[in-house]
């Protein structure tokens, strides 16, 4: 990405490529002076979207990024639109991958033009650590916020929960940063590895560090019994969780709300404290994302993922599905031959859930996306890994699994690409906020502070309510990725210290989606 090169409509990512990207609508005919050479555009082209740099023949490879991205079925002529109708995928099920952390890239069905680079984030300093003004639990973990949580064993008690929030906030606002319930349908009906899936999210919540108290409502006849919940919650402040079953009490409301006043009293007199970065967890994601995705907003997100880590604090990259086409260069960062292996197995082990259930592994990208210009999931998985920068990972994470304290790093987590299932997992894994890229806008917010950041200035201007920071400006040529990152880790900063809201929070968008992967009762 260091090789951004723009005309005035269009923008050439990588001296390798054969593409270039218009940046705003281009009518059929239009001529301009791109890198000295004349091109004339032959069709109607949205923004997004590619068109060829040279003429190509069917079998020909189209190359993005220094990548190729899949292969051309039908002659195509300098100046064409490139999309659906004429790119077609080059991935397979099948997948051999050998271990190179050199960078060097081994041979894959999209055999790199050009190797990528995958150097080590830079070491940090001993001294000038930027910091934050969290909260530290007693387990090591800091908060970017003091909150309680009403966390719920079991659809049947969903509305239950939400009116003891709604009550609390009412009678206990100013005191704490607020009363949050989360519903979800499961914890009834569900066996095996299912069950294990809804429990295993639920506990990362209660032990989660934005949580000052929980309080754990049951029904009491659910599969997800009240006691092997809390049991794997695992080592948790007992004195800051309060639990109880619904069947039990007279007055479940009242109860809760009763609850949330014990707990009030005691995490009211919670202070925050100047905390370094090293102690900050942030969850790194993509939805609804658009041809520009991959050139503005999630590089700029890598800069901040490789900043945050050499400084030793924690990212967590999920969306395996989106890994697919991109999944060799990943592994190729991995830290040793034992995370290589956690990585391999991990990828597989997706590729094998979708082809257990009939699906094709390679039904991706989504209409959405298709619209906003990405053809391939070589193409998407490309724009997507970006967030992750070139930090070396460190570690791989079971769905559900909690990052361990205090080690920092780039992690990759299993879950799969859907926005809400894969955000909850990575903050049952303790990311304390979310950046979270999009070119086509959502509203969607999770349980912590949620940063939506804009590929394109237009859906920033069109949806101020929902975007907190827009990174069309690399497009629009107001400032440099690197000036974007660094304005982008001041408002991460700002938002951890509790200075500023998320405008999920302001808009009290906050929601959470467990994978459903097995039978009901």
């Amino acid at each position: 990405m260091k090789n951004l090169v723009k005309g005035p409509e269009l923008i050439h990512i990588h001296p390798a490529d054969n593409v270039v990207v218009a940046v705003a609508p281009i009518e059929a005919g239009t001529r301009t002076d791109f890198n000295g050479e004349k091109l004339e555009v032959r069709e109607d082209i949205p923004p997004g979207h590619k068109i060829a740099m040279t003429d190509l023949h069917a079998g020909e490879r189209v190359i993005k990024y220094g990548h190729v991205i899949g292969q051309i079925s039908e002659r195509v002529r300098r100046g064409e639109w490139i999309h659906s109708h004429n790119l077609t995928t080059l991935l397979s099920d099948d997948g051999n991958y050998i271990y190179q952390p050199s960078g060097i890239h081994s041979a894959l069905p999209n055999d790199d033009v050009s190797p990528s680079p995958h150097a080590a984030a830079p070491t940090s300093p001993h001294s000038n650590v930027p910091t934050f003004m969290g909260y530290r639990r007693p387990d090591g973990r800091v908060g970017t916020r003091n909150e309680i949580w009403v966390i719920n064993t079991v659809g049947c008690v969903n509305r239950s929960a939400q009116r003891i929030a709604r009550m609390s906030n009412d009678r206990f606002a100013g005191d704490i940063d607020g009363v949050h319930a989360f519903a979800h349908p499961f914890g009834c009906s569900q066996l095996g590895d299912d069950l294990r899936y809804t429990q295993r999210i639920l506990a990362g919540l209660i032990r989660h560090p934005n949580a000052g108290g929980v309080v754990v409502i049951g029904l009491g006849c659910e599969n997800n019994q009240m006691d092997d919940l809390l049991a794997l919650a695992g080592d948790v402040d007992r004195g800051r969780i309060r639990f109880f079953n619904s069947q039990e009490v007279l007055d479940e409301v009242e109860e809760g709300v009763e609850a949330v006043e014990e707990l009030v009293q005691i995490i009211k007199h919670d202070r925050r404290s100047k905390c370094p970065v090293t102690d900050l967890m942030i969850g790194l994601k993509c939805g609804g994302s658009d041809g520009f995705s991959g050139i503005s907003a999630n590089p700029v997100l890598g800069r901040v993922a490789d900043r945050l880590t050499a400084y030793g604090g924690t990212a967590l990259l999920t969306e395996v599905p989106e890994m697919f086409g991109a999944e060799q260069q990943l592994m190729n960062r991995a830290v040793d031959s034992e995370t290589f292996d956690r990585v391999v197995s991990m990828i597989n082990d997706f590729k094998e859930y979708f082809i257990s259930h009939g699906q094709p592994v390679y039904e991706n990208p989504s209409p959405g996306n298709k619209e906003g210009g990405l053809t391939t999931l070589e193409e998407k998985s490309l724009g997507a890994t970006q967030k992750g920068g070139l930090a070396p990972v460190a570690r791989v994470l079971e769905y559900g699994e909690s990052a361990p304290v205090g080690v920092g790093g780039l992690a990759l987590l299993y879950a799969p690409g859907n926005d809400g299932v894969s955000v909850t997992a990575e903050v049952a894994a303790g990311a304390t906020i979310v950046l979270f890229t999009t070119g086509r806008g959502t509203p969607l917010g999770f349980p912590v502070p949620t940063l939506k950041i804009s590929s394109n200035s237009e859906i920033a201007e069109k949806k101020p309510h929902w975007i907190d920071f827009n990174c069309g400006t690399v497009l629009d040529g107001a400032s440099t990725m690197d000036e974007s990152a660094n304005e982008l880790f001041d408002l991460i900063l700002r938002v951890a210290s509790g200075e500023r809201r998320a405008k999920n929070e302001l808009n009290d968008y906050r929601e959470i989606a467990i994978w459903k992967e097995g039978v009901t009762l």
